[in-house]
């Protein structure tokens, strides 16, 4: 089922005339409205899409420096809602929308979300955060649209996500998926049965995730897992969904149009070639945004999709730019250590990178759970016992093949890695 398909399938050269006018109307609009738009952007002409690429990049660091409302293009009065990040950092990235705006992004998930397989009358359990996060607000409008039955449970109280999903019996969950596991690994060790929960989709993002999460969530909980892409400071979740072709996440691109840039040199790449994702508002009004370098890396996918949709996809992303770790000389992504781990059958989807550089070359280890079902045949967990040994020394030897670099294994007692309600912390650095 498709939401909107006159929008949804619409013909590649119409699109691409829609984005066009949009992308000018927007330079238009932010550069009468915005002083910092103005200085970065003022007498800048652009006639055709390719033009975009002489435009300059905006980064979050514009966004802080920005705080709280400068990169704001409509007056107080017309601001309807106001999100922003968690500020862990520094000052949070502050983002507004107006009325409209806000029918956009409950419009932009309306489609997502049937790519994934909502309907209509679908009971829908909502674990994403509520609050200045656009998560759990996102799925709740977009559900609204469709005419679902939305249970805005928001993260955390685990006790109480197992006592509605029992009772309630939703056909879909969305949240994190490192804390929707969580809930399903702590139901299953109260002797309960995610699978038995009557869950027909779950639709998961807000951290990157690999091919072995989406296989242990289909395989716990029973049901089919999408992914689900956004960001706050473009509009929120609904940038990108997977449809039920599990394909690649199809851009919302009449609204936010995608570019792959190489994050060193900053050089637009073809489509097919990795890199951090480049992505311009089209029709946001409160707070428009061009050429905003999100960090996220990923791939365009360009050819057809046989759900029908025809705009462009973009792959599952594959982590930060930021996050690319440096270990010894080798580049090396969070993720790449997440596929190689979630291959082995006697390990649970709990990890964590704990890199050490307080000499002068770096050393990482890996600690991450055994399955409960190894941990009953030794009878306990007892890090010395042989079976448990020569499971770590095989892992570790999985992945030096696979990253090229020699870690150290750490199998670590079953539920002692940190569970996390919101993104899961996957990396800590030792300086």
């Amino acid at each position: 089922m498709i939401w909107n398909r006159e929008a949804e399938t619409m013909e590649r050269g119409a699109r691409a005339r829609l984005q066009l006018g949009r992308l000018q109307e927007t330079l238009r609009f932010m550069v009468e409205r915005v002083a910092f738009q103005r200085e970065r952007l003022g007498g800048v002409t652009v006639k055709t899409l390719d033009d975009l690429a002489r435009l300059p990049f905006i980064e979050k660091g514009d966004l802080r420096e920005q705080y709280p409302f400068g990169l704001f293009a409509v007056p107080a009065a017309e601001v309807a809602r106001i999100h922003g990040s968690s500020g862990t950092k520094g000052k949070p990235t502050i983002v507004g929308y107006t009325a409209g705006d806000l029918e956009i992004w409950r419009e932009v998930m309306a489609r997502v979300m049937t790519a994934a397989g909502a309907r209509r009358g679908d009971m829908l359990h909502v674990a994403f955060g509520y609050g200045l996060f656009t998560g759990g607000l996102g799925f709740h409008d977009g559900a609204e649209r469709i005419g679902m039955t939305v249970v805005p449970v928001s993260s955390g109280n685990t006790a109480r996500q197992h006592l509605l999903l029992r009772d309630f019996r939703p056909a879909a969950i969305c949240g994190t998926p490192s804390f929707v596991l969580h809930i399903a690994e702590s139901l299953a060790a109260e002797g309960g049965d995610p699978r038995a929960l009557g869950l027909r989709y779950g639709m998961f993002g807000a951290e990157p995730w690999t091919e072995g999460v989406r296989a242990a969530l289909e395989k716990t909980l029973g049901c089919r897992a999408y992914d689900v892409y956004g960001l706050s400071e473009i509009i929120g979740p609904g940038v990108a969904g997977e449809c039920e072709a599990q394909a690649g996440l199809h851009v919302q691109d009449d609204h936010f149009l995608p570019e792959i840039i190489d994050p060193a040199s900053g050089q637009t790449l073809p489509p097919g070639r990795e890199g951090e994702l480049v992505l311009t508002t089209l029709t946001k009004r409160a707070m428009p945004l061009v050429r905003y370098r999100t960090g996220d890396v990923t791939t365009l996918l360009g050819e057809p999709c046989p759900c029908g949709r025809t705009s462009v996809r973009m792959a599952r992303v594959k982590g930060r730019s930021d996050d690319m770790l440096v270990i010894r000389g080798v580049n090396l992504y969070p993720s790449e250590v997440e596929c190689t781990l979630l291959e082995v059958a006697e390990l649970v989807p709990h990890y964590q990178l704990v890199v050490d550089r307080s000499s002068t070359l770096a050393t990482l280890e890996v600690q991450v759970e055994p399955a409960p079902a190894v941990v009953e045949r030794c009878g306990r967990f007892d890090a010395g016992h042989p079976e448990l040994v020569a499971l770590g020394a095989r892992v570790a030897e999985r992945l030096r093949k696979a990253i090229g670099l020699s870690v150290r294994l750490t199998l670590v007692a079953p539920r002692t890695l940190p569970r996390s309600e919101g993104k899961a912390v996957r990396v800590v650095e030792r300086r």
